[in-house]
């Protein structure tokens, strides 16, 4: 099955038959504002299909390091370190293609494949017996990486005005995800065990299947789209972009100190406080709680008030302070409690801000190859983040550790003192006539000339062949919507 780059002029069985084929912008449409019933559908069944498979991923770390250690083997920190990371090597490597493969074979079924490799990595950690079988599990669960082939599915299953809406949704799933794994893993690990844990990640990976075939609908034809899929040719514009470049270190080195942490956090609070594994959630619900109690007044602030490289600096520079401390403190009890909540309210400022900041930065017509870069990132981050802490730990102790995080933070604090503030935009998405993608090359330039005088209108890109007209405009300063609307049905 090919993707199409063209819509059909017949749309009458379209999943969105409210939006008529001829419809020049969706938003003139009476009730446009409203998502349909087919597109809450989507995202709701979607999003929970990210946050079951994140839930999976998350739920094993503040509990994997200690259950390795109790292994008939006794692994050193650098193999548990690599057990934690390995699924991030592997999902880096096959995240672009599985998204570039869905655009010639269809979307659901490289989201069957993904979904179907990782229950067998998640069935053979379940199974396995040592530590360099739980990495190979690991390494399979990555390798199923559907990410940008969910993206992209919500993406053919969403009017263009809706699409930010949706993928905030999987957003927040995502940290929601997060968050209750960090409480229900513990939980989780005195009921099944870890063992138990994968096997459960398994068989809701494979009702995930089942959800993507009877409850996801079929998106009547899928096309590229430039705000949710990567593109090769766009690949090197993006990687030379220096703003771009710092948010993919960010990422990279976030995930890096989250994912070394957990390699020696377990362990240390363990140590110091005797607290069984088990109960270390009475720990993280409190500091999770106070953490997200702060983080979206942050936000709200850095968005309203236009301060969103303030806001983003001050949680760097409050995550540099958490890995210090960590570094100083992680022999004491309370010394680790204080560093870890400092570590979550920086850590979630800056997981929601990265994103908002890329979608400023990123060229209207490139959004979707700048998150797949930026996701890449993540990804690596996570592996090296696994095996540098496994390794540190085991040749120089915990506070080692924390140094190396520390370092990448201050590098980080610089490299984002020095980047250029993001535009106090918003994207604002319009879907074209059905005769758009005949549109010459000179007739696009010459509307998106006549759009980029309108008062308030930063950045204008024309997508004739996804019939998608993607607009920044200045969040300061009142605009006149009705021009983009009038120039369109002109």
């Amino acid at each position: 099955m090919n993707i199409s780059n063209k819509q059909p002029v017949n749309q009458t069985q379209d999943l969105f038959a409210e939006t008529a084929a001829d419809t020049l912008v969706s938003l003139a449409i009476p009730d446009a504002d409203k998502m349909t019933k087919g597109e809450m559908r989507a995202t709701s069944s979607l999003a929970a299909i990210y946050g079951l498979r994140m839930f999976g991923m998350f739920s094993i770390l503040p509990i994997f390091a200690i259950y390795a250690s109790t292994l008939s083997e006794k692994p050193s920190s650098l193999m548990i370190g690599l057990a934690l990371g390995a699924y991030g090597l592997t999902q880096a490597l096959f995240q672009l293609p599985f998204g570039m493969a869905s655009d010639r074979f269809g979307r659901k079924p490289i989201i069957y494949i993904g979904l179907a490799i990782f229950a067998v990595g998640s069935m053979v950690a379940a199974l396995a017996m040592n530590i360099e079988t739980i990495i190979l599990g690991r390494v399979i669960q990555g390798a199923g990486a559907v990410s940008a082939v969910v993206t992209a599915l919500l993406a053919d299953l969403t009017r263009d005005e809706h699409r930010t809406k949706a993928m905030a949704t999987i957003g927040a799933t995502i940290g929601v995800a997060f968050a209750l794994s960090l409480v229900g893993g513990p939980l989780l690990n005195q009921w099944i065990g870890v063992p138990g844990i994968f096997a459960v990640t398994a068989i809701l990976t494979l009702a995930a299947i089942a959800v993507v075939k009877f409850v996801v609908p079929n998106p009547v034809i899928s096309y590229y789209h430039s705000d949710a899929s990567a593109a090769p040719a766009k690949l090197k514009d993006v990687l030379k972009n220096a703003q771009l470049l710092r948010l993919n270190y960010g990422i990279f080195a976030l995930h890096a100190a989250q994912m070394a942490m957990f390699v020696v956090v377990p362990f240390a609070i363990t140590k110091s406080s005797h607290i069984d594994v088990n109960q270390h959630w009475h720990i993280y619900l409190p500091v999770l709680l106070v953490s997200f109690a702060l983080m979206v007044p942050a936000i709200i602030y850095a968005e309203k008030q236009a301060k969103i490289k303030l806001v983003f600096v001050s949680a760097i520079a409050l995550m540099l302070l958490a890995q210090l401390m960590f570094a100083a403190s992680i022999e004491h009890f309370w010394g680790i409690v204080a560093s870890l909540t400092f570590y979550f309210i920086a850590f979630n400022v800056l997981e929601a801000s990265l994103p908002s900041i890329i979608s400023k930065i990123a060229p209207a017509a490139a959004k979707g190859t700048a998150m797949g870069v930026y996701n890449t990132s993540q990804s690596l981050g996570i592996f090296v983040g696994g095996a540098f802490g496994g390794y540190l730990s085991h040749v120089f102790g915990f506070a080692s550790v924390f140094i190396f995080c520390s370092i990448m933070m201050l590098i980080w604090l610089i490299l984002a003192y020095s980047m250029q503030a993001p535009a106090a935009v918003r994207t604002k998405m319009y879907t074209m006539s059905a005769k758009s993608d005949v549109m010459t090359a000179e007739a696009a330039a010459k509307l998106k000339a006549k759009l980029a005088k309108i008062a308030g209108v930063i950045e204008v890109a024309v997508l004739p062949q996804e019939r998608t007209l993607i607009l920044k405009v200045d969040k300061l300063q009142d605009w006149d919507e009705s021009q983009v609307l009038k120039l369109l049905r002109g």
